[in-house]
């Protein structure tokens, strides 16, 4: 008796899991499109980025479930009284590492002298793929002079121009517009790493636009005018120049407060790869904290990026002069692990080299050093050493020594 309920149990088995393939097969053309689909919006935005930057893309968002990656800008340029030292950093005279995103600026690519762009070029070369060879990633802000006034990058009324109508397809500024692309272009196909690939970086043009300090900013431009810039950008850097080591990131200052304003001059999901936010005003500054504030904006673009299959990182923030000296626990990292949010990464501003007081980042010395080590020993948060193989699908992206829960 035993025995035939045993062979019947055996068949009932084999009968189920014959019906369960064939189930599966049946849903296997619907769940592979699914798959499809999910996995074709994940992907950048130039369909021929190179391996290493789709790498950097898919690992940036699998790294924001759990950690976010700190930031610092020109942090390997210069600092707090130095200049020009071979693999130095502040963040790394206090915790051992330099920060896993380091911000760079191509300011020095359109404006100056030839020599002195020259000079620009092979230094700015020179630290990106020294980033990139120790496993760290880079990010390119453009502080940008304006083209056709004087003022610099700043909106100065009593000289700026609205370069933007100037500079787009139909403006009278439009070809000098494309030799500066040229320019920047060149730079970028420039950057090789030890096999000749070229090394990926994320590109942040046009930030902070909501605001009107910047000549590119909403009062001067209409939002047709800021879109028809963007997408020229990327498509003449993609398309005509053969950029394809470009992360293209979206990043206007803390001026929304729903997505809707967020998005009001979004220039369209197969545009942007990274959507962002700069935020000094909630997280401190001038004694304001709104962390309420900081988080509800935070929220809005970590959810717009996931069911947009876009990253999200906190572009720009800090507190100057760091005048709190556990800002780091305290404040930003408590917006950052709250609301369950994916912030791939988070760049805090740079170390004035001359200046006693403005500097973003701690040195050591300074009266948060303690809580910046607190900070740096979160599991949540990844230094340049938690990295590793970020520009590879193979292996993971992160060591193991600091991979921790989320919360």
């Amino acid at each position: 008796m035993f025995a035939q309920s045993s062979l019947k149990m055996k068949k009932y088995i084999l009968m189920k899991e014959k019906a369960s393939r064939h189930a599966v097969r049946c849903l296997h053309p619907m769940l592979a499109l699914l798959l499809s689909v999910s996995v074709m919006a994940q992907q950048p935005v130039d369909r021929r980025a190179t391996r290493e930057t789709r790498a950097l893309f898919r690992n940036l968002l699998r790294l924001s479930e759990n950690h976010t990656l700190f930031g610092h800008q020109h942090a390997t340029e210069y600092g707090h009284g130095w200049a020009g030292e071979e693999d130095r950093s502040d963040v790394k005279a206090v915790v051992g590492s330099h920060p896993a995103v380091i911000g760079v600026d191509v300011a020095g690519l359109s404006v100056g002298t030839a020599e002195e762009m020259r000079v620009t070029r092979e230094r700015l070369t020179r630290n990106v793929v020294d980033t990139y060879n120790r496993g760290g990633v880079s990010t390119v802000a453009w502080h940008f002079y304006n083209p056709v006034s004087k003022g610099g990058f700043y909106w100065v009324d009593s000289v700026s121009l609205p370069a933007v109508k100037y500079i787009i397809p139909g403006g009278e500024a439009h070809d000098k517009y494309k030799s500066i692309l040229r320019e920047i272009g060149g730079w970028a196909n420039g950057l090789k790493g030890k096999k000749g690939e070229a090394v990926p970086v994320i590109f942040r043009p046009f930030h902070e636009f909501d605001g009107g300090w910047f000549w590119w900013g909403a009062p001067h431009c209409s939002r047709d005018e800021f879109v028809t810039l963007w997408r020229f950008t990327v498509s003449y850097l993609r398309d005509s120049i053969g950029v394809h080591n470009f992360l293209y990131a979206f990043s206007p200052d803390n001026l929304f407060s729903t997505e809707e304003q967020f998005l009001e001059r979004y220039p369209g999901n197969e545009w942007v790869d990274l959507v962002g936010m700069d935020n000094y005003g909630d997280m401190g500054r001038d004694g304001r904290y709104d962390l309420d504030a900081a988080i509800r904006k935070l929220k809005i673009i970590s959810d717009y990026a996931i069911k947009s299959g876009k990253l999200a990182a906190f572009t720009e923030t800090g507190l100057e002069s760091i005048v709190n000296p556990t800002w780091w626990t305290e404040t930003l990292l408590k917006v950052l692990q709250a609301k369950d949010m994916r912030i791939c990464y988070v760049l805090v501003w740079r170390n004035d080299m001359r200046s006693p007081t403005h500097y973003y980042a701690p040195f050591p010395g300074h009266p948060s050093e303690a809580d910046f080590r607190k900070f740096y020993d979160s599991p949540y948060t990844l230094f340049e050493s938690d990295l590793a193989n970020i520009y590879s699908t193979k292996g993971s992206p992160v060591k193991i020594r600091r991979t921790g829960p989320k919360k």
